[in-house]
This record gives structure tokens, sequence and C-alpha cells, in this order.
């Protein structure tokens, strides 16, 4: 029961400092990296790369495995994934992400150390997740 909590907590803030670390909790920093032609800023390549390079290291451990440590099975997707709903809230994320230069791990981590900034995004993801609810859940 204990490894349900602090495992997901100990992968969370470990993400976040990953993310406080690389400097995607500074919005200039995203929107550096999607300007390229501009002042180009290729700081979010390198945290990206260094993401795939961890999961390409990782996937080759997941034939191996029965199931993961702390779950019953894996959880993988698939190409019956792909629905109009994910398309356009990806289409959506993307420009958001564009607008605001965060997303919503650097946003939460963000709100640790400077919530001002983080406080409109916050309330602007909430907001699409109580409208996606109203509109799509049954």
């Amino acid at each position: 029961m204990i490894a349900r909590i602090l495992v997901p907590a100990a992968s969370g803030t470990l993400f976040g400092a990953g993310l406080a670390l690389g400097g995607m909790t500074n919005p200039a920093r995203v929107r550096g990296f999607l300007d390229l032609f501009g002042d180009w800023d290729p700081t979010l390549a390198f945290v990206m790369g260094g993401a795939v390079l961890v999961m390409i290291i990782a996937w080759r451990f997941i034939p191996k495995m029965a199931h993961p440590l702390f779950a019953s099975g894996f959880s993988l997707p698939d190409r019956s994934d792909l629905t109009p709903q994910l398309l356009i809230g990806a289409s959506l994320f993307g420009i958001g992400w564009g607008l605001a230069g965060l997303c919503p791990g650097p946003g939460f981590a963000i709100l640790f150390v400077a919530p001002a900034q983080a406080l409109v995004f916050i309330a602007a993801l909430l907001a699409g997740m109580v409208v996606h609810r109203l509109l799509f859940d049954k």
C-alpha cells in the first residue's frame, strides 16, 4: 500500500526536479525552442533527447518483465487509441503549450517556484478538464 503512494510521489518529484533543472519551468525556453527563425533555444531538444534515451533503454526491459514492479500489468498504447477526440485534444494541447510556454508538468513544477505565474495556467488547465467532462463524460 505504501508503494502505491511513495512510488508515484517519488516519480513525480524526480520528474518535476528534472524539469526545473532542465529549465523547462521557464516559458521563455519553450517559446525559444519553437522560434525556429528567431532566437532559437535548443534546450528543450536536449531535455526531450534525454527522455527518449531513457525510454529506449526502458523499452528493452519491458518484454522481459512479467509485469511492472508496482502494478499487476502494463498499460501500453495501441493504434485503437487514436480517436478524433485524442487528435483534437493533442492539437489544443500543442497550441496552448506554444502560447503559454508551459505544459502540465512544468506548470505544476513552477507552481512551487513562481505561484503567480502558474496560477493562470493551472486555472486554464483545470477549466479545460471541467469542460471536457461536461461535454464528453457519460
